[in-house]
């Protein structure tokens, strides 16, 4: 049975967009995890649009799960994950322009990079995930590189608009997971997945983790956090 991983990132995005105090991501997280969920996730982005280094530090002083720091392979943020040292770092492409992150790491055109980052990430005893897309290469590169883990993107799967490509990206899916099972890759997923488009993912028993984070925080909005994670898990662990 796969586990959640709740990413608070946007209770961040409310409080800065007035630089006050509140609502607090830490708070939220405590309440995700009172409400049953494995892990807590926040991106510390180089341009701090939400997630502060502070949040980091907090989080891993006050959370009783997993800490997860999303983050990309530059060397401010190895050195930031070295010193605060999560349970796990998700390595992510990051641009400065978006409005979340748009795809996978290009893990073949970066593994240099990608696999030095692993290496000094690993020498604190964190866990690495790769946050890639249902794409062969770019699993047997994440291997490549030393990661214990990915995350597939299931992004486009999310956003699909026809029945048809929401099919044809499942499918890629599917078979990412069976490359990355039999490379011995632990896998887990997300990105765009909420209340709906997850109920086709979890019968994949494969999964070991979902990830996510805005539809359960737009949920709260209306039920409240710990309602709205505890509404995820039930899909997730029915």
């Amino acid at each position: 049975m796969a586990t959640l991983a709740v990413n608070v990132d946007h209770v961040a995005t409310v409080r800065q967009a007035r630089l006050t105090v509140e609502p607090d991501p830490v708070q939220a997280a405590k309440l995700a995890e009172r409400a049953g969920c494995h892990g807590i996730i926040v991106h510390l982005r180089e341009d701090r649009r939400h997630i502060q280094d502070h949040d980091v530090i907090r989080l891993r002083k006050s959370i009783t799960t997993r800490l997860n720091l999303e983050m990309a392979a530059t060397q401010e943020m190895i050195q930031i994950a070295r010193r605060i040292r999560p349970d796990m770092v998700c390595l992510v492409p990051e641009k400065r322009a978006e409005l979340t992150t748009e795809g996978g790491l290009d893990v073949v055109g970066k593994r240099r990079a990608i696999e030095k980052a692993v290496h000094l990430l690993g020498e604190k005893g964190i866990a690495v995930s790769l946050f890639i897309d249902p794409n062969r290469d770019q699993i047997s590169a994440a291997q490549d590189a030393g990661a214990e883990y990915i995350e597939i993107h299931t992004g486009r799967y999310a956003d699909a608009t026809t029945e048809r490509r929401r099919d044809g990206e499942f499918k890629k899916i599917i078979k990412a997971i069976d490359y990355a099972i039999a490379s011995g890759l632990v896998v887990n997923a997300g990105h765009g997945l909420n209340y709906t488009n997850i109920q086709r993912l979890v019968p994949i028993k494969e999964i070991n983790e979902f990830s996510i984070g805005h539809s359960i925080i737009a949920r709260a909005v209306i039920v409240g956090i710990e309602q709205a994670v505890r509404e995820m898990l039930e899909i997730i662990q029915c």
